[in-house]
Parts: structure tokens; C-alpha cells; sequence
């Protein structure tokens, strides 16, 4: 049953307020693994998503897209733009990433991920960096395992979503501990964000079902046979949950 905490939004109604932004997609679709910038723009009109997520690798070890080629292919000004940290695996790098991409994008709001060594969310960094992006102004979105405790003390420091692991990311395990992640979801007071090892449209649909706001996806889509074809199917999955959740 979905909590009273978490009383489902028409699918037309914003599930997030956040900055500036009224996010009204329930899907979220990561882009660094892409190199073509006309590849992305199919993906994300074939998605729906109506946020644009960049990043920036602040050490310099991995490419990435240039804006300046995908604003060739895509009318940027149709999406709500946030940052993400993905790179950061330190609190330290993660607070320096995001006021980056707040200096030379003028973005407040941030997807914040700081990993451990195996590629997780490291919760202790994570709450270091939320603390101290908090104090300098930024909305976030942190990124951490399904602990309740964790989740609580973000969101009570002022997170206005919080981002659920479902399984390692890029593991396709899709969500390892359904139980654990409905408890953690409904002792939540602001909206849930289920991502990580998202492996198959029918995931997406479950974590629906289990009251997630939203979902994020990234390796599902980007390494697909038909990335189109299926950013297409999981914004179809995403609307099939929707149903499940309002009837709880």
C-alpha cells in the first residue's frame, strides 16, 4: 500500500518542485555514456523525460559530450536542466563539481552522486557533501542504498528528493530487495527516485509499484540494441506502474 506520506499526483501534475523546476516526467535518463549527440537527442524525445542532466569530470579522466555539439541537435531550452557529480568519488570532488557547473552553467540543482570504490554510494561522503552543498545554496538530490536511516537524515537535512540504489549500477539485477526498498520509500516524506541496475522496462514498472516518484535510467537505455526503441519502452513502463500505484 502506498503511505499517506507518498498520495499519488495525476500523471500530469508535477512529482517534483525543485529549484526553479516543475518536473512532471517520471523518467529520468542519464546521458554520459553516449557519444553522439543526434543519438541523444532521439533518445531523449523518444524517453519524454523533461530534464536534462549534465555533468562535468572535474579530474579530466573521462570524455564527454560537449554541450556545443549537443546544442546542435537538441533545443536544450525544452528541458530543465540539473547537474550530477557522477564522476566524484569523494566528497571534496563532489562539492567542487557542483559549484563548476553553478559557475559556468548557472545550475543549482544537483544529482548527487559520490561513489565508493565499487561503484556504489558511499553514505557517509555523501552526506558530507549534501551538508555542505546545502549551506552554499543548492538543491539536491542525493544518491545513496536503500537505509532507511541514511535516506532520513538527508532528507530531514533539507534533500528534496532522495535516490534509491536498486542494485549495483549497470549490474540489469533490476531491484535486489523489493521489501527493503518499499519500507525505505514509504518512511519518506519527499518524493523517491529508484535507479541503479535498472535492467529491463518490467523493472521500471516495480519500482513504480512500489512508490517510487520517478525512475532513472542510464545503462538499460544507453547500451540497448536500439537505444530508441528502448528509451520508448521504459517511458511506456513508467506509465504502466503509475496506475498500480494510484489504486494502492
Amino acid at each position: 500500500m502506498t503511505s499517506a506520506l507518498h498520495s499519488p499526483v495525476g500523471i500530469d501534475d508535477p512529482w517534483l518542485n525543485i529549484g526553479k523546476h516543475h518536473l512532471v516526467s517520471r523518467l529520468l535518463l542519464g546521458i554520459e555514456q553516449y557519444t553522439d549527440p543526434a543519438l541523444v537527442a532521439k533518445v531523449l524525445e523518444a524517453s519524454g523525460t523533461d530534464v536534462f542532466i549534465t555533468t562535468y569530470d572535474l579530474e579530466q579522466t573521462r570524455g564527454s559530450l560537449l554541450l556545443d555539439d549537443l546544442d546542435q541537435k537538441i533545443e536544450l531550452s525544452r528541458y530543465a536542466w540539473i547537474g550530477t557529480t557522477s564522476f566524484a568519488y569523494s566528497a571534496d570532488v563532489a562539492v567542487r563539481t557542483a559549484h563548476h557547473l553553478r559557475a559556468t552553467l548557472g545550475l543549482d540543482v544537483i544529482k548527487l552522486d559520490v561513489r565508493d570504490a565499487g561503484n556504489g554510494p558511499d553514505g557517509p561522503a555523501t552526506i558530507t557533501a549534501a551538508r555542505q552543498l546545502l549551506a552554499d545554496g543548492f538543491s539536491i538530490m542525493p544518491f545513496v542504498h536503500p537505509d532507511i536511516h541514511v535516506a532520513l537524515e538527508l532528507q530531514d537535512m533539507g534533500c528534496s528528493a532522495i535516490r534509491l540504489m536498486a542494485s549495483p549500477v549497470g549490474s540489469y539485477r533490476g531491484i535486489s530487495d523489493p521489501e527493503t526498498m518499499r519500507r525505505c520509500i514509504d518512511a519518506l516524506s519527499v518524493p523517491a527516485v529508484v535507479e541503479g541496475g535498472i535492467g529491463s522496462p518490467a523493472h521500471v514498472t516495480e519500482a513504480m509499484e512500489l512508490g517510487a516518484a520517478a525512475v532513472l535510467v542510464n545503462t538499460l537505455v544507453a547500451q540497448a540494441e536500439d537505444p530508441v526503441a528502448m528509451a520508448a519502452a521504459v517511458r511506456q513502463a513508467v506509465s504502466a506502474g503509475i496506475p498500480a500505484v494510484q489504486g494502492s
